[in-house]
């Protein structure tokens, strides 16, 4: 059955900081909070140590890139457990990237030269370039966690969390958003596919929902509504780009073209970023619907994941794709405790952004029987 959740998690924690949100029973049939967490905890300190502390101090953005899913799921698992340690561990990589970033005009090699601050990248293909897929893809995660600490009142009433979050939301305004928008918006923000332009819908989504600046609220809300529903530069949005599927009538399908309503559409992997950002959106209020996300839900239920072991490359259905669902598709087990017990067995990318994820999930199915 599809629940309708709210954005976030509702309560704030008890007591001090560090005590947690109240436990909640799980759905019949399903692992706890508490199962997931200890998932969770087998590999929290291993991936930190290997790769996510290593990443935010590297000054590549490349690897920011990954390092988004370290994000995510640090996040998450506050979101589910209300502990601060996620939460310190997230904003840790996020203060480590900020103090790295230098004046744009400093990197050697750089395409811009200008004051913004920034890093270079790392990858051989874009060696010592600025490059805005790898900010993004990173910081759409930067911003979600950035709303976590102003919608829960215990954290942004704390003076240690209102003072990390204003410097940071000053750096995200400034020096991501600002910064690839007066570069060129066209080239930078409105991308040339669903995927890429996704995750600016979701940074300016979370923006326009934090900034005390009504000027740059209404650029905000400017480039998600061109985004969501007519891009200045290309024939199509997101809103256009998804329709119903030809193999279930009940389930979405898009192309990662703009513009292009045949198969075999996006690809599975990529379209986990499209899939996040709706979910997001979705919680929040804005431009998604239920009956979308119900769409979605059919989607990965029926037609890319038919049966265990059998996934899709694309959403028409074809192609064999790898199962990897961390970064979005897995998301929607939050609105369905059925599909949520489907992921419980499914072990493709199990690691940390997996298990908050998951965990995450449970909290949000399980607030929904709570009421």
């Amino acid at each position: 059955m599809f629940l309708l959740l709210l954005a976030g998690v509702a309560c704030a924690p008890r007591g001090e900081l560090d005590q947690g949100f109240e436990p909640l029973p799980a759905p019949p049939g399903l692992q706890s909070v508490d199962d997931w967490e200890k998932q969770f905890l087998s590999h929290w300190d291993v991936e930190h140590a290997e790769s996510f502390l290593p990443a935010s101090t590297s000054r590549d953005s490349w690897q920011f890139y990954s390092l988004a899913y370290g994000i995510d799921g640090n996040t998450a698992m506050y979101r589910a457990t209300g502990k601060v340690q996620y939460l310190d561990r997230a904003l840790l990589y996020v203060d480590n990237m900020v103090r790295t970033a230098r004046d744009s005009w400093s990197l050697k090699g750089g395409q811009f030269e200008d004051v913004y601050r920034g890093w270079a990248s790392g990858h051989p293909e874009s060696l010592g370039l600025e490059v805005p897929l790898y900010e993004s893809y990173c910081w759409r995660y930067v911003t979600r966690l950035l709303r976590v600490i102003r919608e829960t009142p215990a954290l942004y009433g704390n003076a240690r969390y209102r003072g990390q979050y204003q410097r940071l939301l000053e750096f995200s305004e400034m020096d991501i958003f600002e910064k690839w928008f007066q570069r060129g918006a066209d080239a930078h923000i409105y991308r040339e596919n669903t995927h890429m332009a996704s995750h600016w819908a979701s940074i300016a989504m979370d923006l326009a929902l934090m900034t005390s600046d009504e000027a740059r609220k209404v650029r905000y809300r400017e480039v998600f509504d061109k985004i969501n529903r007519g891009l200045p530069n290309h024939p199509s949005s997101l809103r256009d780009q998804l329709g119903a599927s030809t193999l279930d009538a009940a389930a979405s399908f898009w192309s990662d073209e703009w513009g292009v309503h045949s198969g075999p559409g996006q690809d599975v992997s990529h379209g986990n970023g499209v899939v996040a950002y709706i979910v997001e959106a979705h919680g929040a209020g804005m431009e998604w619907t239920d009956e979308d996300v119900r769409a979605l839900l059919v989607t990965l239920d029926s037609v890319i994941w038919p049966s265990a072991g059998q996934y899709a490359q694309f959403v028409d259905g074809s192609g064999t794709g790898d199962g990897w669902f961390n970064d979005g598709f897995m998301k929607l087990g939050r609105y369905d405790a059925a599909l949520q017990l489907r992921l419980e067995t499914h072990l493709v990318g199990w690691n940390t952004q997996y298990f908050g994820n998951a965990a995450l999930n449970v909290r949000l199915l399980s607030e929904q029987l709570a009421r």
